[in-house]
């Protein structure tokens, strides 16, 4: 993803804040990473520049910190808390994010089309589709919720 002057933008940038979730004494962000500089970047299925060695989501636990935070999977990871993440392993892209101290995680990530940021801010409000072990009862709350779509 880069930008050549003249040419349409492929790419937006977004910011995302997501709470990490307490799990026992885990703290739990709900999404997988794949990429880094020491990694096949030929095996990168989210990048079209077989040479790109980003970092990118490649998991995002439905109804997890990072679903609700907006997340997507493909999303490619350029900053954590501040710290640069275009040139990492990805050991050192996984301390950055699973730090023990840290609670909130405050990601800078480019998304490939204006046109999936444009949906994916539309679609924020509402609840995750998918069942999910983060969210309780959500299985019934889309059968009330597809109760009253159906009436009238």
């Amino acid at each position: 993803m880069s930008f050549v002057p003249g040419q349409p933008v492929t790419a937006v940038v977004e910011r995302i804040e997501i709470q990490k979730l307490s799990q026992g004494p885990n703290l739990v962000l709900g999404f997988c990473i794949g990429g880094g500089i020491d990694q096949d970047p030929g095996q990168n299925p989210f990048s079209d520049d077989k040479a790109d060695k980003g970092i990118y989501v490649t998991r995002v636990s439905p109804g997890g910190p990072a679903d609700v935070a907006g997340l997507k999977i493909g999303d490619k990871i350029m900053q954590v808390n501040g710290w640069d993440m275009t040139v990492v392993t990805h050991d050192q892209a996984r301390k950055k994010l699973t730090k023990k101290n840290e609670h909130v995680v405050r990601l800078l990530v480019t998304r490939k089309t204006l046109e999936e940021a444009v949906k994916q801010s539309m679609s924020r409000p509402g609840p995750s589709p998918a069942p999910s072990p983060f969210e309780a009862g959500n299985k019934m709350q889309r059968r009330r919720n597809l109760k009253h779509l159906t009436k009238g």
